[in-house]
């Protein structure tokens, strides 16, 4: 029966990939879908939590091109049954791989953080033999001990070796900047919130496989234009996620787990946030990410 329920949420969230087919503006972006970009799929951010077999189907059935993975889980099949084995899950439904989120805490303790990295030269050469080569972090928003040029140079240097890691094994790094304003509130220091500041810890890594992760919501919320995309070069984009806002609420007042399908509200501009990757030259997944009340009650 939870299966079933699985199956059918997936069902319906995947029809609101028609949000990119609907009105004359959207039909405009179709051209992307030929050129790279592909709807993808993380069962995580709607609430499902089943085995990578079950979630490459619900892609399937949903009408999506890729899925993300627990780059964990994947090792641990591969390990028990083989790589060849999970490349035939995703062959055989006709889903590419997505991407995956570091699976370790790189802001922890010294210790925690060698450990992690470590073992993240084993996890990479797994995703790269799967062909699943995007791997992802988020950059909180704020410190409360270290001022912003302290904190610029200590994620430089967290951030850099994982870097340096990846690139061993052909893998990309996308970092996300955090936009939404009330999640700054009530923190001593500002750090990276928009875009441009996300890009400019990009640079500062010095890696030609690092990027960013560009969430329509957090580019929304921190006052990011169109201009700011088009000054990108789409390799400087690792990975993407849209998603749209409530209606009638004030940029300030957003709280940041109460999102909406993507164009449901229209609030947030998609037509032109997809229109802009497009024309940069991204290739890879784009990923509704609602955070919905509507999409976890099914």
């Amino acid at each position: 029966m939870r299966s079933l329920k699985v199956s059918i949420a997936a069902k319906e969230f995947g029809s609101t990939s028609t949000m990119f087919k609907t009105g004359e503006d959207f039909k405009l972006c179709e051209k992307a879908w030929d050129e790279g970009m592909f709807r993808n799929l993380s069962p995580y951010a709607i609430g499902i939590h089943k085995p990578l077999t079950e979630n490459i189907k619900l892609a399937r059935m949903g009408g999506f091109q890729g899925v993300d993975v627990d780059i964990n889980e994947v090792s641990k099949v591969a390990e028990d049954k083989s790589i060849e084995y999970v490349k035939s899950l995703f062959t055989e439904e006709g889903i590419k791989p997505g991407g995956w989120w570091l699976p370790f805490d790189w802001r922890g303790d010294k210790e925690t953080y060698e450990k992690g990295l470590t073992k993240l030269k084993h996890l990479a050469s797994i995703a790269a033999k799967i062909e699943c080569t995007r791997a992802l972090t988020y950059i909180l928003p704020f410190s409360d001990d270290k001022p912003f040029e302290e904190n610029f140079k200590w994620h430089v240097s967290r951030l850099k070796p994982i870097a340096d890691t990846l690139s061993e094994h052909g893998c990309l790094l996308g970092l996300e900047f955090i936009g939404t304003e009330s999640l700054r509130v009530g923190h001593r220091y500002l750090f990276i919130y928009d875009l441009n500041g996300a890009i400019s810890l990009c640079r500062a890594l010095e890696n030609e496989n690092v990027g960013v992760l560009l969430d329509s919501w957090h580019w929304y919320t921190s006052g990011g234009t169109i201009g700011d995309i088009i000054k990108l070069k789409g390799k400087e984009v690792v990975y993407v996620h849209v998603n749209d806002a409530p209606a009638n609420v004030p940029l300030n007042k957003l709280v940041d787990n109460v999102r909406c399908l993507p164009g449901e509200t229209g609030v947030i501009n998609l037509v032109g946030f997809l229109k802009a990757l497009r024309d940069i030259g991204y290739n890879g997944p784009v990923t509704p990410e609602p955070f919905s009340e509507k999409v976890n009650r099914m």
